[in-house]
């Protein structure tokens, strides 16, 4: 054995203090010979983690287990700090896959989202994504992008133009694919470039990947599977977002041939948008809801009028009659898809909560910091609503004063 074999009597008669006196001492401080292990003094090591210079003793308890010594200065502890992802770049994609969004308003849909991300799915690690917008538009990049071309032109409610621009943007581009969101604006755009192009239309994709697209068929009793063809719709909310680092979004120059105006198949078109006091909670894109936590209910609608909301309620309001049963927000009343939602003095019961589940933008206003509804919230104020909503008003109308005087 590599350990040499103790003698305890000789360890303990060579620690053996010679004093004076009846009773023997012993340095317990010595090193036992052939052990290696020193014996350790509590109070030693207690004394150098101490700090010094403070009225009150302090420690530094990363030193435990330390022998007697000074003090080892303990590394300073840096908060770790989270790195930006890092924007992926595809320089020479082997393909590319065109997406079409309706991006109402310059700003990309949750459905737009989706389609973006069923043109990720379909073009994997060796295809490159170029999305074709009317103008500017935010959050390409987050969304999964690597190109980004802007069609000029086609001013106002023209969708035969805008389809011919789209079509030339396709050939010069030679995209392999190109996914439409099955929507209103976009559904009719995916038939008019069909048509354009002489080619079929795969619609209502609920399954977009590499090996084929899938949709329903005969009322959803069987399924009905393709190849990937070069123009589909993507169905909503049938394929996730595109979770993965941002992409670059580079802007591309147009390269086809933008046809001649050709005379308006249609001479005049306005959009005349819907009375928000009448849409469905369930259509509406701007809900304001009043919650137990108000007492005006006639300020609230002004309010709601003010800013072209569609007004909602809590369960609570609803049961006492004072908002109509309609206007219900929650499980147990119209579960809402809106772009945003305007809680007033609402706490957030679960119910309710469930509600407002698939908002993209949720304000609260209420006085307790933590309400269910104030951490749901992406902007909170924590202030009494009856307070706030005067206060919005006039906001509202310098502005609209301030807007009149411009013009």
């Amino acid at each position: 054995m590599s350990r040499p074999r103790r003698d305890p009597r000789a360890e303990r008669a060579a620690g053996l203090i010679a004093a004076e006196g009846p009773r023997p001492r012993y340095d317990r401080a010595r090193r036992a010979t052939g052990s290696g292990r020193p014996r350790r003094d509590p109070r030693a090591e207690r004394e150098a983690q101490r700090i010094g210079g403070l009225a009150r003793a302090r420690y530094d308890l990363s030193q435990i287990g330390r022998p007697m010594g000074d003090a080892v200065a303990a590394a300073p502890r840096s908060v770790p700090v989270a790195e930006a992802p890092k924007t992926i770049i595809v320089e020479a994609p082997a393909f590319l896959v065109a997406v079409v969004p309706d991006a109402p308003g310059g700003r990309l849909s949750g459905h737009d989202r989706q389609v973006i991300g069923a043109a990720r799915a379909l073009a994997g690690r060796e295809g490159g994504v170029v999305v074709l917008t009317q103008g500017d538009c935010e959050g390409l990049g987050a969304a999964g992008a690597d190109r980004v071309l802007r069609l000029e032109g086609a001013e106002g409610y023209d969708p035969a133009g805008r389809a011919a621009r789209i079509e030339a943007a396709l050939a010069g581009l030679g995209a392999r694919h190109a996914l439409f969101p099955e929507s209103l604006d976009g559904g009719d755009l995916a038939r008019r470039i069909a048509v354009g192009l002489n080619e079929a239309l795969f619609t209502n994709a609920e399954v977009v990947a590499a090996k084929g697209f899938v949709r329903p068929a005969r009322g959803r009793r069987v399924e009905q599977s393709l190849a990937p063809p070069r123009l589909a719709t993507v169905a909503p909310d049938a394929v996730a977002d595109y979770a993965g680092p941002p992409r670059e979004a580079r802007a591309l120059p147009f390269e086809g041939s933008v046809p001649p105006d050709a005379p308006p198949s249609i001479v005049s078109a306005t959009r005349i948008p819907a009375d928000p006091a009448t849409v469905p909670l369930a259509l509406a894109e701007f809900v304001v809801s009043a919650g137990n936590g108000l007492s005006d209910l006639d300020t609230f609608r002004q309010v709601a009028a003010q800013l072209n909301a569609t007004p909602g309620a809590s369960r609570v309001l609803c049961d006492a009659g004072l908002m109509p049963r309609h206007a219900q927000v929650g499980a147990s009343g119209t579960v809402l898809a809106a772009t945003c939602y305007f809680a007033l003095g609402i706490s957030g019961a679960p119910q309710h909560l469930q509600g407002v589940a698939g908002c993209e933008h949720v304000v609260a206003v209420n006085t307790d910091l933590h309400a269910a509804m104030i951490e749901r919230a992406g902007l909170a104020i924590v202030q009494d609503a009856q307070a706030v909503m005067p206060a919005l008003l006039r906001l509202l109308a310098e502005e609209a004063a301030g807007e009149g005087k411009a013009s």
